[in-house]
């Protein structure tokens, strides 16, 4: 697998699927992303670029697994076998977006382990301000791991995340569609950051202000000890998340569902649920298979 430090590709450079072979996507380069994030005292501690992989999530619990430290950081031009939640596929052609995993393990700076469920949470409010703040296009939450924009007035997906426990380690994945236009989209109702008119789709700036906001935050909700109230995740993830004050089904595993108003984000990171019945009742992420709109 090589890195993006050398100019080596599958093929040959200019080539089909070549590092240089769609100029308007150039490729990450691990040494200057290294020199910008980082640094002694920082939270990232590791970076490596490959040019494709299966999954930088599988690849980084397997590092985590075997002893890496915090702060690893793998990212990837292309994922051949990129997933969702509950395993559901995430392909996007290469260089078209930025995907890739970091490796916390909160436990070594006394977050209790009831806590590690607001990561993705957390990956997502500061994904999305960073987003807004660097490509100056308006960015949504949908819980529990969606992240949306706008175009042509509807709503779509353009990123998800991905948290996955291993031992002590968490390893929080990131796919976000950049570049993807009309006809590249998985599926008519995806989306991209282009596609909402962002103000520029270089990747490496996004990628410097993604991870520094990530940084920023995992280093506030540590110092509360993962409580999402004192450092203001809570309630910033309240404030950005689309699904509140909206009528929703949670569709369950075996068939059943829970349809009612989303009013709130719990303490824990589930979903509180207004239902007919007049019960407040919350749902985990963990609970769910969908979570769609109820007619």
């Amino acid at each position: 697998m090589a890195s993006s430090d050398t100019p080596g590709s599958p093929g040959t450079p200019n080539g089909p699927g070549g590092r240089w072979s769609d100029l308007e996507r150039p490729p990450l380069v691990a040494a200057a992303l290294r020199r910008a994030l980082v640094r002694p005292g920082g939270l990232w501690t590791e970076l490596d670029v490959v040019l494709a992989t299966g999954s930088t999530n599988t690849d980084l619990v397997a590092r985590a697994t075997a002893g890496a430290p915090e702060g690893v950081v793998l990212i990837a031009e292309e994922q051949t076998a990129g997933r969702g939640r509950l395993d559901r596929a995430w392909t996007a052609p290469p260089r078209s977006g930025l995907f890739f995993s970091v490796l916390l393990r909160p436990g070594a700076a006394g977050v209790p382990a009831e806590r590690w469920g607001w990561l993705p949470l957390l990956a997502g409010v500061a994904t999305a301000g960073a987003l807004s703040r660097t490509a100056g296009v308006d960015t949504a939450l949908k819980w529990p791991n969606d992240l949306l924009v706008t175009v042509d007035g509807q709503e779509r997906k353009f990123g998800g995340i991905l948290a996955e426990r291993t031992g002590d380690a968490v390893v929080v994945g990131v796919g976000l569609n950049v570049s993807l236009r009309a006809e590249e989209l998985p599926v008519p109702t995806a989306g991209s950051l282009a596609l909402a008119g962002a103000a520029h789709t270089d990747r490496d700036p996004l990628l410097r202000a993604v991870l520094r906001s990530i940084e920023e935050w995992y280093g506030e909700w540590r110092r509360f000890e993962g409580d999402p109230g004192p450092c203001g995740l809570q309630e910033t993830y309240a404030a950005g998340c689309a699904t509140l004050g909206r009528r929703v089904r949670a569709e369950l595993p075996g068939g059943g569902e829970r349809v009612g108003e989303a009013v709130a984000i719990d303490g824990d990171g589930r979903l509180v649920l207004a239902t007919e019945g007049g019960v407040q009742e919350p749902v985990s992420a963990g609970d769910i298979v969908h979570l769609r709109p109820a007619s």
